[in-house]
Order: C-alpha cells, then structure tokens, then sequence
C-alpha cells in the first residue's frame, strides 16, 4: 500500500509559496507527519521491491534519502528548502553513484526515475568511453530497444566537443561516447505520486534500464 496522500503534494505547492524557515518551523509538525514519514515508509517498500530484482542492494531507507535542506552555500537561489523528495537507493545510499540502483524523485510537478552514471571522475569518463568503443554495437543495441525507449527514449548527459585521436573514429559512429554523463529518466505526472500501485510502475521502469544500467556498470570496472 501506497503510504503517501494527498497532503504530501499539497504541503510542497504550500512550501512554494511560503519557503522560508519561519513556515516551515510552524508547519514542522505537518512535515513530518504527511511527507517525512510517509515518504520513508515509501522508501523501505521500494528498497524491497528492488532486493527482489537485486539481492546485493540492502541499504537502510534513512541512508537513501536526501536532506530537504537546499545546499545555498554556492547558489544565487538563497530558499531553504527543496520541493520534492528524493532518495537514491543503491549499496551505499545517496552516497553511492552506481548504475546497478536507482533515484526517485517525487513532488507536485512530477514523479521522476533515472538510472545510469551522473557523476563520473576525468578518469572514469575515459575509462567508459574506451569500453563504449570497444562495445560500440552492444550498446546501440542497448539504447535503441524497444522497452528502453518505451521507458526512457535516450540516454542523456553533457557531451564534449571534441574527442581524443583514438576514440574520435569511434565517437562519430556512436554519439554516446562523447557523453560525460550517461543517465536517464523516466517521468510521470505528479498525481502518480499517491498511486496505489506506484511501486509497480517504478519496477517495471527499473527492469526496462537493467541492461543499459549493467552494461554501464561494466563499463566501470
């Protein structure tokens, strides 16, 4: 059962209006009653749907689940507060960059599941393009099936302008190899968010990027 209702989408349009410490401290209560809680619960229920389809993923919810503070250290955005929920269930938690897992991230604009590698080190780019190279029709394979782009329809992510002499050759077959990310995402509408069988859908969106999420996991290592 869906733990999340209606108030959990509400209390964020309110938030919107109102983000500022001085709201949220009088409306904490509510917080915690209609979206922290809730959305934990949600958490653990997803983490052991994916345990089902991936036996070495057991982290603890309170691991995978992003702050709401907004980090405003560096940002010209100075509100507080972040709009939605997120949470990155993998080995290590939010932590943890790998392919083999997956972030959600749920709020009144949408219910949104990406999978694949965000950040990567200069030396992990490198490393991926070479196996992409060496892959090459493997992964066009991969990123033109069926249930992949019924799900996902690309892989996205920042690309280079230019490529090293041994990888150029290879880059002009297969674009992705001039990417510095690899991610993609599925999204939903933000009435999702209090569905009964949410869940479902988020599994059955985790199994379409599986090969794509296990390919690029190769790739790493």
């Amino acid at each position: 059962m869906n733990p999340i209702s209606t108030e959990f989408n509400q209390f964020f349009k309110e938030l919107a209006a109102n983000n500022h410490k001085d709201w949220f401290d009088l409306n904490r209560k509510r917080y915690e009653t209609h979206v922290k809680k809730p959305f934990e619960d949600f958490v653990e229920q997803l983490i052991e749907a994916v345990q089902k389809e991936n036996k070495s993923l057991n982290p603890k919810p309170k691991d995978c689940i992003f702050r709401i503070n907004r980090d405003i250290r560096f940002a010209k955005d100075k509100t507080p507060y972040k709009l939605n929920r997120s949470a990155a269930i993998n080995q290590g938690g939010r932590k943890d960059m790998s392919p083999a897992g997956l972030y959600v991230e749920m709020g009144p604009e949408h219910v949104r599941v990406y999978r694949g590698i965000y950040m990567a080190s200069t030396a992990e780019i490198a490393q991926i393009r070479s196996y992409m190279a060496k892959h090459a029709k493997t992964l066009a394979k991969l990123s033109s099936a069926a249930e992949f782009k019924k799900w996902y329809g690309e892989v996205r992510g920042e690309k280079a302008k230019r490529m090293p002499k041994d990888l150029a050759a290879a880059a002009e077959m297969e674009p992705l190899i001039f990417n510095k990310q690899w991610y993609y995402f599925h999204q939903m509408p933000a009435e999702k968010t209090t569905d009964p069988k949410l869940i479902n859908q988020i599994m059955e969106c985790y199994k379409a990027g599986d090969q794509m999420a296990k390919f690029l996991a190769k790739a790493l290592h």
